[in-house]
């Protein structure tokens, strides 16, 4: 009997492996990969570049505001360099978001330019 298990057993292992041997050497069997579709990312229009502009501009204005008020908060609480590095760092700001901002609005202005309809 235990002979008669260990044949079935031997049989079972040799047609798995078979099998296993057929699946890998077919290769309709195989799944296909997928072709992968492209997309092309347009940049923003000439609108959306007005409107971030202003935005990095505001974002600047309102950075460097909110440093400049924390410099004098820091003036009138008797720290003066504290203040006047506060205030040097509020108007870096403001000259950076500006400066951000207007590249921008440049940026939209040179597409209305290239492209007017």
């Amino acid at each position: 009997m235990k002979n008669l298990q260990i044949a079935l057993a031997a049989a079972l292992l040799l047609a798995t492996g078979a099998a296993m041997a057929q699946a890998a050497a077919d290769p309709s069997a195989q799944p296909q990969p997928q072709p992968t579709q492209t997309t092309t990312h347009h940049g923003k229009s000439a609108a959306g570049e007005y409107g971030s502009g202003a935005g990095d501009a505001g974002k600047g204005a309102a950075g460097g505001a909110g440093r400049t008020a924390e410099g004098a908060g820091d003036v009138v609480t008797l720290h003066p360099v504290k203040g006047a590095e506060n205030v040097g760092k509020g108007a870096g700001d403001v000259g950076k978001g500006a400066a951000k901002g207007t590249g921008k609005v440049v940026k939209g202005t040179g597409k209305i330019i290239t492209h007017p309809f």
